[in-house]
């Protein structure tokens, strides 16, 4: 979605979402009580400190504890990275890069298999996940629905709902049975760890974005009604249910500036950690990744869109001023293709415009009336923050700067102010001194002048690194350190706050922790290339360890620790080559003599479905006979079938859909899906034609759906009827979906192909009678056939290594897909003949075991015209990182 002017300003001019408070809250505090909040510092990081706290807002921000927090949340939705180990490495990342609070989607369909049962062991674990943001020190939204959107199957409504009377999100009783249930298993773990109880750090409750519809407030007030009875005390908040994805970095600037330049006291987070679709999770038309638009991508690697997420979110914390800003007199750039928010804050008189160009070239333009005084450049596309007026420490104020402002802190007996701005760009910033201060470049790119009680530098962005000017006097008796970075630079800038006082790091890829320990710093990160290491640190901390080691440092002209020499690069790993695969064929189904005796008889004449049946004909909708997820065999004993000539099939599958038919186990092709329902007429090849031109004796049809997702209305899945144009066939079906749910993988890891009710793809299966293949390709054959090969890594200890799996094909139109599994766990399909089709699967570390033996197996599904499988399947490493 681009962000034009117009959709800036009504960002910008509304608070998108409001808090619901009251109504027993033991917690909170009525909205408005905090007007009279004064600009200061902002809450301490939380944690499960047994004390306990209030919450609130008024129009500027969130108020805990009578403190002003500006929320600045990512979403990360852990049921997409099935590793509860790895839960802490995404959330110390964004902890790290400037987010103070994760919002956490809780799908309802990923823990529950059955009516009334509830599954949180495993990687569905919520109170673990819980207890691991409240030990990272960030706040918590807690988003549990019922419906939650999230791009997730029937918006996270458990699948065997459509095999119910409920209308779904109605007030209708046995809609509300099960709702009621799934709240209540959610809540109780919730309530065990509500910041406003000091026994977590969940400070807000999202609930589901109410209608416009009477029926639908009345679910909204049922809702939030059943929440309270649960005892949870802290804000209600209703707001959307589906994640914010920006295209580009330039997007995401835009956004958090609209936000906050609008006052938005609780935004809606943007998607931090993306991670993949596992299994049958995906929304329709998703491919299996779920990282685009993503600060993190499925490897746990940064995006660009980071970088507008660290900058500002360190600024929002480090800052108080931005905690409570108004709207101030309208300014016009010079040049009209720039729009300009004015902002200020009544209490420290600091101004802020936030600089908004939606054109498609760089602008650099002037602001009259303002303290601007210099031109201020903006890219293409994109927003920037300037601000005049900031307190530099003492009687030093910022003047002015061309230049975002990115933090300032006070560590030990300095204060340190950071810019950025893009390379190669100049920043100017002008300091008001009461006395001309003795100033000093540190590096060589900045330049400076002291003219008539305004301190002016200049460094050009980028050149050489991080540019570093020493202000000393000038207002105040601390050492003033002012620091320039560009956007990559910025993303190796790391403030911490510790007991006592705060920290800031630059030079490693990641800083996960600081403790400070007698006169050493003792710091953990990730470093991927090699970098220098450099420390501001508190008085009296003297030497520094990274991830253990000591290495040699002395104290710079910046009033900085600097390690001598380098922190050396994350160490190469190669991944191996898969070697000999075994390759089996399967769907017995089609045979005419499989034994389905113990399949579900599809004899219903009424349905539970939105969808009509049609008349006169059985239901045949795939929930009804509780097949909620993957793949679903039909088999009919065709009476009267003399004269057949074509079998039509009528499918709901959605646009990834398919179908295969066979008949007394002769291919009679396949057909796709498409939004609504769509039919698929297969003509009997001339042989069979002339078998049943006078045949007297049944015959079996036997047909392989691959159904797409629920949609949250109830419509059918999978076929809704059959004809025989030309004959007069009369049909008994039975059909067959998924085996009981994976008691470790979940309900939605599996569908109904034999090779999954058979266990061809978890690791300890024998294919030891398999044939072998050198690759996952053989020649053309209607339906299933199933490769497998295994694998060993060994990335050595202290290497956090992600990998991907890619496949490949040598020419196009490649009519098969193949659903990838990896030691049990289906983590993605590849649609080989889909126009921009997904090649490179991310493989989830935890599922992934990076030290140690991997099953990897595919289950090719192809329509027999083309050979069935890939040509070419390898593993690529997609980043590593050495590691604390």
């Amino acid at each position: 979605m681009e962000l034009t002017r117009r959709t800036f300003s009504a960002l910008a001019g509304t608070t998108v979402l409001g808090l619901v408070l009251g109504g027993g809250s033991s917690g909170a505090v009525p909205e408005g009580a905090g007007g009279t909040v004064p600009t200061g510092p902002p809450p301490p990081r939380p944690r499960a400190d047994g004390l306990r706290h209030q919450v609130g807002r008024d129009r500027y921000s969130l108020l805990v504890d009578g403190r002003r927090l500006v929320l600045w949340p990512g979403e990360f939705h852990p049921f997409r990275l099935p590793s509860p180990a790895l839960w802490r490495d995404v959330l110390e990342k964004m902890r790290a890069h400037g987010y103070n609070a994760v919002e956490v989607p809780v799908a309802w369909n990923v823990h529950s298999p059955a009516p009334g049962r509830h599954d949180f062991s495993g990687v569905r674990d919520l109170d673990l996940f819980l207890r691991t943001a409240a030990e990272t020190g960030l706040y918590v939204v807690v988003r549990p629905g019922p419906y939650i959107g999230a791009d997730v199957d029937g918006g996270g409504l458990p699948g065997w709902l459509a095999g119910t009377a409920a209308r779904l999100r109605t007030t209708d009783a046995e809609y509300l049975r099960h709702a009621d249930a799934w709240l209540a298993a959610v809540d109780a773990r919730v309530r065990g760890h509500l910041y406003t109880r000091g026994e977590g750090t969940v400070l807000l409750y999202r609930l589901e974005e109410p209608g416009d519809s009477a029926g639908a407030r009345a679910l909204a007030r049922h809702v939030r009604r059943t929440v309270r009875a649960h005892g949870i005390d802290v804000p209600l908040v209703p707001g959307t249910t589906e994640p914010v994805r920006s295209s580009d970095l330039e997007e995401e600037r835009q956004r958090r500036l609209a936000g906050l330049a609008g006052g938005t006291v609780v935004p809606v987070g943007s998607l931090a950690y993306g991670g993949i679709n596992l299994g049958w999770l995906g929304a329709p038309a998703l491919p299996s990744r779920y990282d685009d638009g993503a600060a993190l991508d499925g490897g746990r690697k940064p995006t660009d869109r980071l970088g507008p997420v660290h900058q500002l979110g360190q600024l929002v914390r480090h800052v108080p001023d931005f905690a409570r800003l108004e709207p101030a007199a309208g300014v016009r750039a010079a040049d009209d293709r720039v729009s300009v928010r004015h902002l200020a804050n009544p209490d420290t008189g600091t101004q802020v415009y936030v600089l908004t160009n939606d054109s498609d070239e760089q602008v650099t333009t002037a602001l009259p009336g303002t303290p601007v005084a210099a031109p201020v450049t903006v890219a293409a596309r994109d927003a920037k923050l300037v601000a005049a007026g900031m307190s530099m420490g003492g009687e030093r104020k910022l003047a002015y700067s061309t230049a975002q402002p990115m933090m300032f802190l006070s560590v030990g007996r300095q204060d340190i102010a950071v810019f950025v701005g893009r390379r190669g760009e100049t920043a100017q910033v002008t300091l008001d001194c009461p006395s001309e201060p003795e100033t000093m470049r540190l590096d060589a790119e900045a330049a400076w002048a002291y003219d008539h009680g305004r301190l002016n530098v200049s460094v050009p962005v980028g050149v050489g690194g991080l540019a570093r000017v020493s202000v000393v006097g000038g207002g105040s008796d601390r050492t003033l350190i002012l620091l320039f970075a560009d956007g990559a630079a910025s993303l190796r800038m790391w403030p911490w706050e510790t007991g006592t006082g705060k920290v800031l790091v630059y030079g490693p890829a990641l800083l996960r922790g600081v403790e400070l320990s007698g006169s050493t710093a003792k710091l953990t990160g990730d470093v991927r290339g090699a970098t220098g290491l450099e420390v501001w640190a508190p008085h009296g901390i003297t030497g520094v360890t990274w991830n253990g080691t000591a290495p040699t440092v002395a104290v710079s002209r910046a009033n900085s620790l600097t390690i001598e020499g380098l922190l050396p690069a994350a160490p190469a790993v190669a991944p191996p080559a898969l070697g000999t695969w075994r390759r089996r064929a399967g769907n017995p189904e089609s045979d005419p003599d499989f034994d389905d005796g113990d399949w579900t008889r599809a004899d219903r004449t009424r349905s539970h479905s939105a969808t009509p049946v049609p008349k006169g004909r059985p239901v045949l909708f795939a929930d009804d006979y509780g097949c909620h997820y993957g793949d679903v065999w039909y088999r009919a004993r065709l009476t009267d079938a003399a004269g057949l000539e074509k079998v039509s099939l009528a499918h709901r599958t959605g646009p990834d859909g398919w179908v295969a038919a066979w008949l007394d186990g002769t291919p009679l092709g396949t057909g796709r899906g498409a939004d609504g329902e769509t039919r698929t007429v297969l003509r009997l090849p001339r042989k069979l034609r002339e078998r049943f031109k006078d045949r007297e004796e049944a015959a079996v049809l036997s047909v392989l759906v691959r159904p797409g997702p629920h949609d949250a209305r109830k419509t059918a899945r999978g076929l809704t009827a059959v004809d025989f144009p030309g004959a007069s066939a009369e049909a008994e079906w039975r059909l067959r979906g998924a085996a009981e749910a994976d008691p470790e993988r979940g309900v939605l890891n599996n569908g109904g192909l034999h090779g999954e009710r058979a266990g061809w793809h978890l690791p300890g299966y024998d294919d030891a009678e398999w044939t072998e293949t050198a690759a996952p390709h053989g020649g053309a054959r209607q339906g299933e056939t199933w490769y497998r090969t295994g694998f060993r890594l060994a990335v050595p200890a202290g290497v956090d290594a992600s990998f991907g799996l890619v496949l490949e094909d040598a020419g196009k139109g490649r009519a098969y897909r193949a659903q990838i599994f990896l030691n049990g766990w289906n983590i993605g399909q590849y649609v080989g003949d889909r126009d921009g089709a997904q090649h490179t699967f991310t493989l989830p570390n935890g599922v992934l075991r990076t030290r140690g033996a991997n099953t990897l197996a595919l289950a090719v599904l192809s329509d027999g015209t083309t050979g069935s499988g890939p040509a070419t399947v390898r593993l690529t490493v997609l980043g590593t990182a050495s590691t604390g």
